[in-house]
């Protein structure tokens, strides 16, 4: 999460956060928005019995939130999933996760490096739109 908020205030232009060019559909801030949403879900929500609801493709419509408001946002994040994993009992890591996201079954610590690969990918993503919105 902190890598996610470094990555967003490394944009000089905050306008830039919200825009897409020619191939690029996904602004950074959308995909921040969806990682938000992502690990609320998975990890909150199902793990830690948050209560989060996900509304996935208003990750992907919404549009313009202020930066400070994403970091916010960022930063309530870290904290849910944080007390989620703090409070999971580490034995149940090898017990199967109740959600068939791909069609079929797997583990607790399987879907959890699913999800930090994906953080990561998209993470990888919002670099390179930096970049090449910077040039």
């Amino acid at each position: 999460m902190n890598k996610l908020k470094n990555e967003l205030k490394a944009y000089q232009n905050e306008a830039n956060i919200w825009m897409v060019s020619g191939g690029i559909t996904n602004s950074a801030g959308n995909l921040a928005l969806h990682l938000i949403g992502n690990l609320n879900h998975y990890i909150g929500a199902e793990m830690g019995n948050s209560g989060y609801q996900r509304d996935r493709d208003s990750e992907f419509t919404i549009k313009n939130v202020p930066r400070d408001e994403i970091l916010k946002m960022i930063e309530d994040t870290r904290h849910i999933i944080t007390k989620a994993l703090l409070e999971f009992p580490e034995d149940w890591f090898s017990r199967r996760y109740p959600l068939e996201e791909f069609g079929y079954p797997m583990t607790y610590e399987y879907f959890m490096v699913h999800l930090v690969s994906h953080i990561n990918y998209h993470l990888g993503q919002i670099n390179y739109h930096r970049r090449l919105l910077s040039t």
